[in-house]
């Protein structure tokens, strides 16, 4: 037997995807209600803890080497910043006639 058989995840994954369904759950609730400009704040929010759930816990972030994590990371903040420099300068240089 492997060192992985030692522990079964499946009541985590259980569990983890409970809270998404109930964050799904939430979505919905919150669409519904008049927040003003509070309801793309609250359904950004909801929608980063469900893709930090998923990402934790399905795609095995927690178990990650370090150096692997921290390359990630740096790289979607790369390209994230790189996609926004570049959205923000097409919107800098439009002509708004």
């Amino acid at each position: 037997m492997s060192d992985h058989s030692k522990s079964s995840p499946l009541p985590t994954y259980f569990a983890v995807f409970i809270a998404l369904l109930i964050g799904t759950g939430l979505t919905v609730y919150a669409s519904g209600l008049d927040l003003g400009r509070f309801n793309a704040p609250i359904a950004l929010t909801i929608a980063s803890i469900k893709a930090t759930l998923v990402a934790v816990f399905f795609m095995h972030i927690k178990g990650a080497s370090e150096k692997l994590t921290k390359l990630v990371v740096i790289s979607a903040l790369f390209f994230l910043l790189l996609l926004l420099g570049l959205t923000m300068t097409d919107y800098a240089t439009r002509s708004w006639s």
